[in-house]
């Protein structure tokens, strides 16, 4: 009797669980059991070892096999266990020493030629096994860079089954040369799941950043305010506007006056974003803010995360520390918006299905464009819009009060004269100045937030804001009536206050006074309350 055993992980959601892949030969007619809950792509994986191992130059034992994968109350799917079952089998074959497999990490799906493929999820894989204290792990070639990201690992790139059998064995590593025919490398195409590009909207904004400059935005002095102050305290933004005028070119170039994200940041974004399927080729680390825009016709699913079997990340998750646009938001399916209230709060999704319960990290900045009414021409200063009052009330109800409610920033967005557009040297600030500004907001924030498990002053609980970090004496008395007039909630009430905060972060002040209040006032209401919509300019 010939026994084995090696690791692999299972992944559910972004976390991984350490899997242990066990082999056993027994006498008697020739069969492979799988065993330990495998979806149908991991019963597959039978045949595409089978094939593997024999076009590897190895011999396929004729005895009784079974492969069981512990623990067995663990889901498991997909094709990354194909390395870790082929080695498994080939030390209970003696084919390999079963003590050198014992402490490594395999993680690749095997082609019938015995190539090496990449899978999705390999950084968080790779992170569960260092957490579980493996120091050894073996994955693709190409995606060799990603795995390596994580500290105190040593990783083992290899291209084919042929070449981890002699380096496991000490014999002459063979050469697998790539196809020399002009043609994409066939290997690289796990990489990256079909019909997951920029079109849809689900992406890294880092490529787009040099083509979207805040001075391509003609006037829209408040909503430049709105969005500076959006990026430096990361609250939500909501535009109201006609169509035209320029809703959708600051959602676009918001992203990029966003600070660059840390390293525990983009680790976060590249092991969402390796699951889903969408790192690209070349860049295992996504080091700039994520940009999603769903469609309007986008589901459930798709927006919180879902889908049959283990549930995948949705656009909440792919826009995991970067900015969610949803832009014709009444055009969403009601119950659809509603879905993110919860993660609104929380910064993560947790959905349950009958395979299992999965936690998606989902702590993004939403921004929420519309038309004030269906023809999108309804202003209080003109009579162009021929929609019926009753018209205008269904479309401005389509976005519930406790979605709007969760929106820290409510900005009309005025339709460009003629004179601002061939107005010459009339451009505003470039992206890189106001970047820079939010960069030092941010700095300010965080040195005050120093010791706290807080980022920025949109994740702060109100209860910590009204007891360690209080505006200056008086400067929220107005606020607190707009609490007892009605006008404000409970919730909007903290809101303001975290406004403030990144307002006085903006204007260099140690806390916030009343004018900081005010124009906090006025981008939560939406309400003009005579203060300038500019930071630090006095009222």
């Amino acid at each position: 009797m010939g026994f084995a055993r090696t690791c692999s992980v299972a992944l559910v959601g972004v976390e991984g669980v350490v899997v242990e892949v066990q082999a056993d030969l027994e006498p008697g007619v020739a069969a492979f059991t799988l065993v330990g809950l495998p979806d149908k792509s991991l019963t597959e994986s039978r045949d595409r070892v089978r094939a593997a191992v024999v076009n590897s130059g190895a011999e396929w034992p004729q005895k009784k096999l079974t492969v069981g994968l512990s623990p067995a109350s663990v889901p498991k799917a997909g094709s990354g266990f194909d390395l870790a079952v082929a080695c498994a089998v080939l030390g209970a074959a003696e084919r390999i020493d079963p003590r050198v497999l014992a402490d490594i990490v395999m993680i690749g799906e095997l082609g019938l030629d015995g190539r090496v493929r990449p899978v999705r999820g390999i950084l968080p894989a790779v992170l569960a096994a260092a957490d579980a204290g493996y120091e050894q792990v073996v994955v693709p070639e190409c995606a060799a860079a990603e795995a390596a990201l994580v500290p105190g690992v040593s990783v083992l790139g290899i291209r084919s089954l042929r070449q981890l059998i002699a380096l496991l064995t000490d014999e002459p590593v063979p050469d697998e040369k790539p196809d020399d025919l002009g043609r994409p490398d066939p290997l690289l195409a796990g990489l990256r799941v079909p019909g997951t590009g920029a079109a849809t909207g689900m992406h890294s904004i880092g490529a787009a950043q040099h083509d979207h400059d805040l001075a391509d935005v003609v006037g829209q002095h408040s909503a430049r305010t709105a969005v500076e102050v959006a990026a430096a305290g990361g609250h939500h933004l909501f535009l109201e506007g006609p169509p035209g005028a320029g809703k959708t070119m600051l959602a676009e170039r918001l992203p990029a006056v966003l600070p660059r994200l840390d390293r525990e940041a983009s680790l976060e974004v590249t092991a969402v974003h390796s699951v889903a399927g969408l790192l690209p080729p070349g860049k295992p680390l996504i080091d700039v803010a994520p940009y999603c825009a769903p469609h309007h016709s986008a589901t459930m699913q798709s927006l919180v995360g879902g889908g049959p079997g283990i549930a995948r990340p949705g656009a909440v998750s792919l826009a995991h520390r970067g900015v969610l646009f949803l832009d014709e938001a009444p055009e969403f399916h009601s119950q659809t918006l509603d879905a993110l209230r919860q993660p609104l709060e929380a910064g993560h999704v947790v959905i349950a299905r009958s395979a299992g319960v999965v936690r998606f990290p989902a702590r993004f900045l939403m921004v929420l464009a519309a038309n004030p009414c269906p023809c999108g021409r309804f202003s209080q200063r003109d009579t162009l819009c021929e929609c019926p009052p009753s018209a205008i009330r269904r479309y401005q109800a389509r976005l519930s009060g406790p979605l709007l409610d969760r929106v820290d920033l409510r900005v009309e967005v005025d339709p460009v004269t003629r004179a601002q557009l061939t107005q010459p040297g009339a451009r505003g600030e470039s992206t890189a100045t106001v970047a820079d500004r939010v960069r030092e907001a941010r700095e300010r924030a965080a040195a005050r937030f120093t010791g706290s498990p807080w980022r920025t002053n949109s994740e702060v609980p109100g209860r910590e804001l009204r007891s360690r970090w209080q505006a200056a004496s008086g400067a929220m008395d107005e606020a607190e009536r707009n609490l007892e007039r009605g006008v404000l909630t409970a919730r909007g009430l903290d809101r303001v206050l975290r406004v403030a905060w990144t307002v006085a972060d903006l204007a260099g002040h140690d806390r916030p006074d009343a004018s900081d209040v005010a124009l906090a006032l006025q981008l939560r209401t939406g309400v003009p309350r005579g203060v300038p919509m500019a930071i630090g300019t006095p009222a």
